[in-house]
């Protein structure tokens, strides 16, 4: 499988955009593991590509009121940050499964832990009266959150609430809180909205196809 990187300068080239990364999966740990988009298909993006890429997903998906300063990112934070999506990936898909998430394999299981080790944000109230998260490393404190929530996810009968979006080319999980529990697509507003478009395209299609047998069945009987 070929993976696309997408670096965080090919956003600002494209000007001010009000999101760069996917959220609304209904977990943190779900929003993360979205960063590597499409994944499964030959058009697959590496979305953390880089240090910047890495602080741009933090400071828009973590609590942590000051950002992360780039210089003091090393990009081997960039790696770590890789492999413990994939290891979150791999948690949850175990859990999805018919062997529950025990049958996940024990490295992961031990970056996942080790990760959700690591102090986590700590709220304060500012002299405004403000909440505020702080910690000495956001990086690694949003990191500890993010696997923090994976723990508790794939340990929780929420797990059973995960789906995968019913398009093939996205990949993506989100937790169905629907009282029916059917939801198909990761966002209407995009997935659902293709899926859609897409299903009124081929019933045209097919209504024109239609029409034009019923019309040269005309002109045979004329």
């Amino acid at each position: 499988m070929t993976v696309t990187t997408r670096a965080a300068g090919d956003a600002a080239d494209r000007g001010a955009e009000a999101v760069r990364f996917r959220e609304g999966a209904g977990r943190l740990s779900l929003d993360f593991i979205r960063t590597l988009r499409y994944r499964g298909t030959l058009g697959a993006v590496e979305e953390l590509a880089d240090v910047p890429a890495l602080v741009a997903w933090i400071v828009q998906c973590g609590p942590c009121a000051l950002e992360p300063d780039p210089a003091l990112v090393r990009p081997t934070e960039v790696r770590d940050a890789r492999s413990l999506r994939e290891a979150v990936h791999e948690l949850i898909a175990a859990g999805l499964g018919p062997g529950g998430v025990a049958s996940s394999s024990f490295l992961s299981r031990e970056l996942v832990n080790r990760a959700a080790a690591v102090p986590a944000p700590t709220p304060r109230v500012d002299p405004s009266g403000a909440l505020l998260w702080i910690a000495a490393d956001p990086v690694a404190a949003t990191l500890s959150l993010v696997a923090r929530d994976a723990v508790d996810l794939v340990t929780s009968p929420a797990i059973l609430r995960v789906r995968e979006c019913a398009d093939p080319t996205c990949g993506a999980l989100f937790v169905d809180n629907s009282r029916p529990g059917n939801r198909r697509w990761c966002s209407m507003g995009a997935c659902g909205n293709r899926a859609k478009k897409s299903t009124i395209r081929k019933k045209a299609a097919q209504g024109n196809a239609d029409k034009a047998e019923r019309d040269r069945g005309k002109d045979g009987r004329a």
